[in-house]
Protein backbone atom coordinates (compact mmCIF):
# COMPACT_ATOMS: atom_id res chain seq x y z
CA UNK A 1 0.00 0.00 0.00
CA UNK A 2 1.26 3.48 -1.15
CA UNK A 3 1.89 5.48 2.24
CA UNK A 4 0.04 9.15 0.30
CA UNK A 5 -2.72 6.74 -0.27
CA UNK A 6 -3.38 6.38 3.14
CA UNK A 7 -6.00 8.27 5.16
CA UNK A 8 -5.82 7.94 8.68
CA UNK A 9 -9.14 6.65 10.83
CA UNK A 10 -10.06 9.19 12.78
CA UNK A 11 -12.91 8.28 15.20
CA UNK A 12 -15.50 11.05 16.18
CA UNK A 13 -16.00 11.83 19.94
CA UNK A 14 -19.50 11.89 19.83
CA UNK A 15 -21.17 10.26 23.21
CA UNK A 16 -17.60 10.44 24.46
CA UNK A 17 -15.45 12.07 27.59
CA UNK A 18 -12.18 12.22 26.74
CA UNK A 19 -9.15 13.94 28.48
CA UNK A 20 -5.42 14.37 29.61
CA UNK A 21 -4.82 13.30 33.15
CA UNK A 22 -1.82 13.00 35.43
CA UNK A 23 -1.44 9.62 37.22
CA UNK A 24 1.04 9.63 40.09
CA UNK A 25 3.54 6.42 40.21
CA UNK A 26 6.27 6.38 41.98
CA UNK A 27 6.63 9.95 42.33
CA UNK A 28 6.20 10.63 39.11
CA UNK A 29 3.37 12.69 37.61
CA UNK A 30 2.28 10.22 34.27
CA UNK A 31 0.17 12.16 31.22
CA UNK A 32 -2.25 9.67 30.33
CA UNK A 33 -4.77 10.07 27.33
CA UNK A 34 -8.15 8.79 28.67
CA UNK A 35 -11.64 7.74 26.81
CA UNK A 36 -14.75 6.94 28.27
CA UNK A 37 -18.37 6.85 27.70
CA UNK A 38 -20.33 10.10 28.33
CA UNK A 39 -22.27 8.67 30.85
CA UNK A 40 -22.50 7.23 34.30
CA UNK A 41 -20.11 4.14 35.05
CA UNK A 42 -18.26 1.75 36.03
CA UNK A 43 -17.24 1.15 32.98
CA UNK A 44 -14.51 -2.61 32.25
CA UNK A 45 -10.94 -0.50 32.12
CA UNK A 46 -8.90 -1.20 29.34
CA UNK A 47 -5.01 -0.01 29.19
CA UNK A 48 -4.02 1.10 25.74
CA UNK A 49 -0.23 -0.11 25.68
CA UNK A 50 1.49 2.42 23.33
CA UNK A 51 3.42 1.71 19.70
CA UNK A 52 7.40 3.13 20.50
CA UNK A 53 6.39 5.87 19.32
CA UNK A 54 4.75 6.98 22.34
CA UNK A 55 0.55 8.09 22.48
CA UNK A 56 0.32 10.05 19.84
CA UNK A 57 -2.75 10.69 17.46
CA UNK A 58 -3.29 6.57 16.17
CA UNK A 59 -3.32 5.28 19.84
CA UNK A 60 -5.48 7.94 20.80
CA UNK A 61 -7.75 6.75 18.22
CA UNK A 62 -7.64 3.14 19.85
CA UNK A 63 -8.73 4.78 23.11
CA UNK A 64 -11.35 6.16 21.24
CA UNK A 65 -12.48 3.26 19.31
CA UNK A 66 -12.73 1.14 22.86
CA UNK A 67 -14.45 3.93 24.27
CA UNK A 68 -17.43 3.78 22.36
CA UNK A 69 -17.58 -0.42 22.62
CA UNK A 70 -18.39 0.82 26.66
CA UNK A 71 -15.04 0.59 27.91
CA UNK A 72 -12.92 3.43 29.84
CA UNK A 73 -9.42 3.30 27.94
CA UNK A 74 -6.45 4.94 29.39
CA UNK A 75 -2.81 5.12 27.25
CA UNK A 76 -0.14 6.50 29.38
CA UNK A 77 2.98 7.66 28.58
CA UNK A 78 5.41 5.60 29.32
CA UNK A 79 8.73 6.65 28.50
CA UNK A 80 7.97 10.07 30.29
CA UNK A 81 10.91 10.03 32.04
CA UNK A 82 12.93 9.09 29.81
CA UNK A 83 12.34 11.26 26.88
CA UNK A 84 9.80 13.02 24.03
CA UNK A 85 9.80 10.00 21.41
CA UNK A 86 8.45 12.81 18.90
CA UNK A 87 12.16 14.43 19.31
CA UNK A 88 13.43 11.25 17.23
CA UNK A 89 12.68 10.87 13.74
CA UNK A 90 13.98 7.57 12.85
CA UNK A 91 12.95 4.34 14.80
CA UNK A 92 17.18 3.40 15.53
CA UNK A 93 17.91 6.41 17.26
CA UNK A 94 14.40 6.39 19.19
CA UNK A 95 15.32 2.90 20.63
CA UNK A 96 18.75 3.49 21.42
CA UNK A 97 18.02 7.39 22.69
CA UNK A 98 14.83 6.16 24.84
CA UNK A 99 12.97 2.78 24.34
CA UNK A 100 16.47 0.58 25.73
CA UNK A 101 16.51 3.09 28.92
CA UNK A 102 13.32 1.95 29.69
CA UNK A 103 12.89 -0.52 32.50
CA UNK A 104 10.35 -2.83 32.22
CA UNK A 105 9.32 -2.71 35.74
CA UNK A 106 8.72 1.10 35.74
CA UNK A 107 6.58 0.66 33.31
CA UNK A 108 5.00 -2.62 35.01
CA UNK A 109 3.99 -0.03 38.06
CA UNK A 110 2.87 2.77 36.01
CA UNK A 111 0.53 0.47 34.31
CA UNK A 112 -0.28 -0.37 37.76
CA UNK A 113 -0.92 2.83 38.86
CA UNK A 114 -3.13 3.71 35.81
CA UNK A 115 -5.39 1.16 36.86
CA UNK A 116 -5.59 2.06 40.33
CA UNK A 117 -6.45 5.85 38.60
CA UNK A 118 -8.95 4.44 36.38
CA UNK A 119 -10.28 2.43 39.66
CA UNK A 120 -11.16 5.63 41.59
CA UNK A 121 -12.41 7.40 38.09
CA UNK A 122 -15.60 5.34 37.08
CA UNK A 123 -14.08 2.29 36.59
CA UNK A 124 -14.50 -1.09 37.08
CA UNK A 125 -11.60 -3.44 38.98
CA UNK A 126 -13.33 -6.40 38.42
CA UNK A 127 -13.04 -6.40 34.80
CA UNK A 128 -9.65 -5.38 33.46
CA UNK A 129 -7.97 -5.76 30.20
CA UNK A 130 -4.83 -4.94 28.25
CA UNK A 131 -3.77 -4.65 25.05
CA UNK A 132 -0.66 -2.98 23.22
CA UNK A 133 0.92 -2.78 19.58
CA UNK A 134 3.95 -3.22 18.60
CA UNK A 135 6.49 -2.11 21.87
CA UNK A 136 3.60 -2.33 23.76
CA UNK A 137 3.07 -5.87 22.41
CA UNK A 138 5.95 -7.45 24.57
CA UNK A 139 5.08 -5.24 27.60
CA UNK A 140 0.99 -6.93 26.94
CA UNK A 141 2.44 -10.82 27.62
CA UNK A 142 4.39 -9.02 30.58
CA UNK A 143 1.95 -7.33 31.75
CA UNK A 144 -0.24 -10.48 31.71
CA UNK A 145 2.33 -12.23 33.63
CA UNK A 146 2.74 -9.47 36.26
CA UNK A 147 -1.14 -8.37 37.29
CA UNK A 148 -3.30 -11.05 38.71
CA UNK A 149 -6.45 -8.49 38.44
CA UNK A 150 -6.48 -8.84 34.69
CA UNK A 151 -8.96 -10.49 32.92
CA UNK A 152 -7.74 -10.76 29.53
CA UNK A 153 -5.28 -9.45 27.25
CA UNK A 154 -4.96 -8.95 23.60
CA UNK A 155 -1.23 -8.29 22.19
CA UNK A 156 -0.45 -6.67 18.28
CA UNK A 157 3.05 -8.20 16.94
CA UNK A 158 5.15 -7.53 20.17
CA UNK A 159 8.48 -8.78 20.42
CA UNK A 160 8.80 -12.40 21.84
CA UNK A 161 11.67 -13.83 22.33
CA UNK A 162 14.05 -10.32 22.90
CA UNK A 163 13.33 -6.97 23.88
CA UNK A 164 14.98 -3.76 22.57
CA UNK A 165 17.76 -3.05 25.01
CA UNK A 166 20.68 -4.35 27.56
CA UNK A 167 17.36 -3.40 30.62
CA UNK A 168 15.25 -5.96 28.92
CA UNK A 169 16.39 -9.53 30.12
CA UNK A 170 12.63 -11.07 30.68
CA UNK A 171 10.84 -11.42 27.17
CA UNK A 172 7.63 -13.19 26.64
CA UNK A 173 8.72 -16.59 25.78
CA UNK A 174 10.06 -16.71 29.39
CA UNK A 175 6.88 -16.01 31.48
CA UNK A 176 4.67 -17.89 30.12
CA UNK A 177 4.45 -20.46 33.37
CA UNK A 178 3.77 -16.51 35.18
CA UNK A 179 0.48 -15.73 32.95
CA UNK A 180 -2.47 -14.91 35.26
CA UNK A 181 -4.82 -13.87 32.34
CA UNK A 182 -5.77 -15.55 28.73
CA UNK A 183 -3.63 -13.28 25.91
CA UNK A 184 -4.71 -13.28 22.39
CA UNK A 185 -1.72 -13.09 20.10
CA UNK A 186 -1.95 -10.92 16.63
CA UNK A 187 1.23 -10.94 13.81
CA UNK A 188 2.04 -11.09 10.72
CA UNK A 189 3.42 -13.55 8.45
CA UNK A 190 5.72 -11.08 6.81
CA UNK A 191 7.11 -9.57 10.32
CA UNK A 192 11.22 -9.60 9.10
CA UNK A 193 11.59 -8.58 12.42
CA UNK A 194 9.24 -10.75 14.68
CA UNK A 195 10.45 -14.07 12.83
CA UNK A 196 7.43 -16.83 12.31
CA UNK A 197 9.34 -19.48 13.63
CA UNK A 198 10.03 -17.24 16.93
CA UNK A 199 6.35 -16.93 16.83
CA UNK A 200 5.66 -20.97 16.73
CA UNK A 201 8.61 -21.30 19.48
CA UNK A 202 5.88 -19.09 21.70
CA UNK A 203 2.81 -21.31 20.82
CA UNK A 204 4.87 -24.17 21.72
CA UNK A 205 6.04 -22.64 24.84
CA UNK A 206 1.68 -21.49 25.57
CA UNK A 207 1.22 -25.18 25.38
CA UNK A 208 3.75 -25.98 28.47
CA UNK A 209 3.32 -22.80 30.63
CA UNK A 210 0.46 -21.71 33.31
CA UNK A 211 -3.65 -22.54 33.02
CA UNK A 212 -4.17 -19.11 31.24
CA UNK A 213 -1.22 -19.82 28.87
CA UNK A 214 -2.81 -22.85 28.21
CA UNK A 215 -5.76 -20.72 27.14
CA UNK A 216 -3.70 -18.43 25.23
CA UNK A 217 -3.97 -18.01 21.18
CA UNK A 218 -1.89 -16.34 18.68
CA UNK A 219 -3.27 -15.73 15.08
CA UNK A 220 -0.64 -15.32 12.75
CA UNK A 221 -1.86 -13.38 9.47
CA UNK A 222 0.20 -14.91 6.71
CA UNK A 223 0.23 -11.73 4.34
CA UNK A 224 0.29 -9.32 7.27
CA UNK A 225 3.61 -7.03 7.96
CA UNK A 226 4.68 -5.45 11.45
CA UNK A 227 2.05 -2.68 12.33
CA UNK A 228 -0.75 -4.39 9.95
CA UNK A 229 -3.75 -2.41 12.11
CA UNK A 230 -1.81 1.31 12.26
CA UNK A 231 -3.92 2.97 9.66
CA UNK A 232 -1.28 5.50 9.18
CA UNK A 233 1.59 3.58 8.25
CA UNK A 234 2.60 1.98 4.64
CA UNK A 235 2.49 -1.47 6.23
CA UNK A 236 -0.94 -1.01 7.32
CA UNK A 237 -3.66 -3.83 5.93
CA UNK A 238 -6.81 -3.06 6.24
CA UNK A 239 -8.36 -6.64 5.51
CA UNK A 240 -6.54 -8.10 8.52
CA UNK A 241 -7.40 -5.23 10.76
CA UNK A 242 -10.65 -5.21 9.78
CA UNK A 243 -10.84 -8.96 10.77
CA UNK A 244 -8.58 -8.91 14.24
CA UNK A 245 -10.45 -5.44 15.89
CA UNK A 246 -13.63 -7.60 16.68
CA UNK A 247 -11.46 -10.62 17.33
CA UNK A 248 -9.72 -8.37 20.26
CA UNK A 249 -13.31 -7.07 21.61
CA UNK A 250 -14.83 -10.72 21.38
CA UNK A 251 -11.30 -12.25 23.63
CA UNK A 252 -12.45 -9.37 25.71
CA UNK A 253 -15.92 -9.99 26.24
CA UNK A 254 -15.40 -14.08 26.58
CA UNK A 255 -12.28 -14.00 28.70
CA UNK A 256 -14.12 -11.83 32.19
CA UNK A 257 -16.48 -9.31 30.75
Amino acid sequence: MNASSITPIKTPEDGLKTQWVKVLSEGTEVPCFVAAPDKPGPFPIVLIIQEVFGVHEHIQDVCRRFAHEGFMALAPELYVRQGDPADYPDIPTLIEKIVSKVPDAQVMADLDACMVWAGQHGGDLTRTYATGFCWGGRITWLYAAHQPMLKSAVAWYGRLVQGHGPLHLTNPIDVTGDLKAPVLGMYGGQDAGIPVDGVRAMQTALTKGSEKAKASQIRVYDDADHGFFADYRPMYHADCAKDAWPRCLAWMRTHGA
